[in-house]
């Protein structure tokens, strides 16, 4: 990958991933529990939220295995017992990170919509990403502003989306694991929360073998977000 492809792409990872995390952390302010807030991990701030195995371990594993960058940040910790909300409230806490992902992902996907260039154009760029032609990327952005900003726009969306799916994945500890168990009877909800003991185990196992699914499904809401003719 092109350097400052790859720059930017680490960037875009980086960030959206402490847009994700600072979601969680406000959603469970603005219902009762400061836990964030107090522990400084209510902030923008990129070095709050780096963990070292998701923010530079995983993605330089799966970039020197396929080529491709993924990772996630350290989870802000909130107390369920303090929110207003008992019954959904952690559910609620859990669903605001993809949310915002998806939020993020729509609004540059709205952007490169909205850029004058051929159609055609913007598709080899996608596809050129996607089979390594970094040069080609670069050598079209090199001078023209509305190609960098359309190529930097589908990287934000394709990082965010990732970001969102997988995170909605019902595997402890993974976002979709808390909103699941608000919907399951108690006596299942005790038990499917001792799987988080299991939790970073559990995330490496579905990142080596149900990544190309999860990878699938992203790239069918890529797709649609980007090319889809409503």
């Amino acid at each position: 990958m092109g350097s400052s492809l790859l720059i930017f792409t680490l960037a875009v990872l980086i960030m959206s991933s402490v847009i994700h995390e600072y979601m969680h952390g406000w959603t469970a302010n603005e219902l009762g529990d400061d836990t964030a807030k107090l522990m400084g991990r209510l902030t923008m701030n990129p070095l709050a939220h780096l963990d070292p195995i998701g923010s530079f371990i995983l993605p330089a594993l799966l970039f020197f295995s396929t080529g491709f960058i993924f990772g996630y940040a350290k989870p802000v910790p909130f107390n369920p017992l303090r929110l207003k909300d008992l019954r959904w409230g952690p559910a609620k806490v859990a669903a605001a990170g993809p949310i915002s992902n998806l939020v993020v992902a729509v609004v540059f996907a709205v952007i490169s919509r909205l850029l004058i260039l051929e159609g055609s154009l913007k598709i080899d760029l996608v596809k050129a990403y996607f089979t390594g032609e970094y040069q080609f990327i670069l050598n079209q952005m090199s001078g023209s502003f509305t190609v960098s900003l359309f190529s930097l726009s589908f990287i934000v969306v394709l990082i965010n989306l990732l970001l969102a799916v997988f995170n909605l994945i019902p595997i402890p500890p993974l976002d979709g694991s808390r909103i699941l168990a608000a919907i399951l009877p108690l006596k299942w909800q005790v038990k499917y929360a001792s799987l988080e003991r299991y939790g970073l185990f559990l995330v490496l196992i579905l990142v080596m073998f149900i990544f190309p699914v999860i990878f699938s499904v992203v790239l069918g809401m890529f797709e649609f977000l980007m090319f889809f003719r409503f």
